[in-house]
């Protein structure tokens, strides 16, 4: 007995997830209002230059992921003013759970029911009013961390864990990370191979019917690399290389499919 009740219970904590994801995805792709993102910085390991480093944080350090938004939201058709406003919260009082990697699926299950639980109490415990999409920055002593951990960016729980360098020659390319991961709250997809990490074409390409194909210039923000030529890809120096492709911009509702 007390099996299916365990059982009746997770039925219905999914199936409320479900409909909140679906409300979720409802309110912040319709891009009738702005949609207002927090941004929680935390140290990833403790270190004295990751915490000097969180010191000196200013919302206007953000601005540049805003405007490269509105820049893209106009270039696609879309009339919103701002479509999207990032907050700067205080660092949380504990550090969000971590993916072990390997996960089944399983696993995968329980850790983004603890993400969910681990973004309510976060939000829950400030006085300002709670954001609709939620970002962790993890930020990571450079020399400490030579490769950073995979970041991921949930539609469903508006929520991101975003790791990022504790450095500011690396700032350019933190927010083309936050831009990235951003995205992906609104229901944008990887636009690369996962095994090379080669842009996919022609989605993964910032200029796709460009002849000849190689050389581009820029980079699809999905596919988060320039193509050189068939083998070679290169990163781009800040979000001025980069813009968001027709493909993205139909699955966050920018164009219609």
């Amino acid at each position: 007995m007390w099996r299916n009740i365990r059982i009746t219970v997770l039925l219905l904590v999914l199936a409320v997830v479900a409909v909140s994801a679906w409300l979720d995805r409802h309110r912040t792709t319709s891009w009738r209002r702005t949609v207002w993102v927090g941004l929680y910085p935390l140290s990833a390991d403790g270190s004295a230059i990751g915490s000097e480093y969180l010191k000196q944080l200013r919302e206007t350090d953000f601005q540049p992921v805003e405007h490269f938004l509105t820049d893209e939201s106009h270039r696609h058709g879309q009339s919103l003013n701002q479509p999207v406003r990032l907050l700067l919260f205080p660092t949380p009082a504990a550090s969000p759970p971590a993916l072990r990697a390997g996960e089944g699926r399983l696993g995968t299950l329980i850790w983004s029911l603890k993400l969910r639980w681990y973004r309510w109490r976060t939000l829950r415990a400030s006085t300002q009013p709670a954001p609709q999409i939620a970002l962790f920055l993890l930020y990571h002593d450079p020399s400490r961390q030579s490769v950073l951990p995979h970041s991921l960016g949930l539609q469903r729980g508006l929520t991101g864990v975003v790791h990022l360098y504790a450095e500011a020659a690396q700032e350019a390319q933190n927010q083309i990370v936050i831009a990235h991961e951003l995205l992906h709250t609104f229901g944008a997809t990887d636009k690369y191979d996962l095994q090379t990490l080669a842009p996919a074409w022609p989605e993964g390409f910032a200029e796709p019917q460009r002849q000849p194909r190689y050389p581009q210039s820029l980079a699809e923000i999905m596919a988060g690399r320039i193509p050189l030529d068939m083998a070679e890809q290169q990163m781009p120096d800040d979000l001025a290389q980069v813009l968001v492709g027709a493909a993205t911009a139909r699955e966050i509702g920018w164009l219609r499919q």
